[in-house]
């Protein structure tokens, strides 16, 4: 089985290591990362841009388990997006031949995706690409930011999973969000209706100048309805959402 594992978080983070370390039980690694973090990208492209892309050697690890994951697996960075490291993968590790990725794997990412922040996330933009070519994706989040978030609570459940999503369910593309610590269970869910408010704060520089920085309070307009992503993963439950690129709005035609 050929794997690709990409992420917005960087090669560096800790949630990539835990997929390439679970990932390598199913098949072949390549990693393709971006060199540094590209969250919020959503789907960005490199449009006027020259991509580089590295392919790493133990010389480029500074602690051992990075240069753990570097032997264990052909790990490749580049200046692009979590989009572009799908396109790197397809048109320039794999020759431009889709059908020799077998299953497209993002994340872990630091945070979670659900409900509404799925059209800003540089791991699910990642496995749209992925779809987009009809390669198999999975995107991974857990509801913790932090640099050092602790996986050990998923980490059992992923392998299992994406062997049932590969092999037991259709062939498709999904948004996989855990919650942060103990986990009861894993749920089918539907993306909650939500949106984001109060989303900049303004501030002004030495120079005099304003800018803004992103902030914002994310608002649940359905709090209390179980099916949702948003319920599951604040109520210890894994969300398992299946997305598709299509996104027409087929009740008003």
């Amino acid at each position: 089985m050929e794997i690709v594992i990409t992420n917005d978080d960087g090669w560096r983070s800790g949630g990539i290591m835990v997929l390439t370390r679970v990932m390598s039980q199913l098949g072949h690694v390549t990693v393709v990362a971006p060199d540094k973090a590209q969250s919020g990208m959503s789907s960005a492209i490199s449009v006027n841009k020259e991509l580089t892309l590295k392919h790493l050697t133990p010389a480029d690890a500074t602690f051992e388990e990075e240069k753990l994951l570097i032997e264990n697996a052909d790990i490749y960075t580049t200046n692009g997006t979590p989009a572009d490291c799908v396109k790197l993968a397809i048109n320039a590790i794999f020759g431009g031949d889709d059908s020799r990725i077998d299953l497209l794997v993002s994340g872990i990412n630091h945070g979670h995706n659900a409900s509404v922040n799925l059209l800003y996330s540089g791991t699910m933009g990642a496995c749209f690409v992925a779809a987009e070519h009809s390669i198999p994706a999975i995107g991974f989040s857990i509801n913790e930011h932090s640099e050092d978030a602790d996986f050990s609570n998923f980490e059992p459940y992923i392998l299992p999973l994406t062997q049932h999503l590969t092999e037991t369910e259709k062939r498709g593309c999904y948004n996989v969000n855990a919650p942060a610590g103990e986990i009861k269970g894993i749920r089918w869910t539907r993306q909650a209706a939500a949106h984001w408010e109060k989303e900049l704060e303004q501030h002004t520089n030495e120079n005099g100048e304003t800018y803004y920085t992103l902030i914002g309070e994310f608002v649940n307009h359905e709090p209390e309805a179980q099916d949702t992503d948003i319920w599951c993963i604040e109520n210890g439950y894994i969300s398992i959402q299946p997305v598709s690129l299509d996104m027409t709005d087929y009740s008003r035609l």
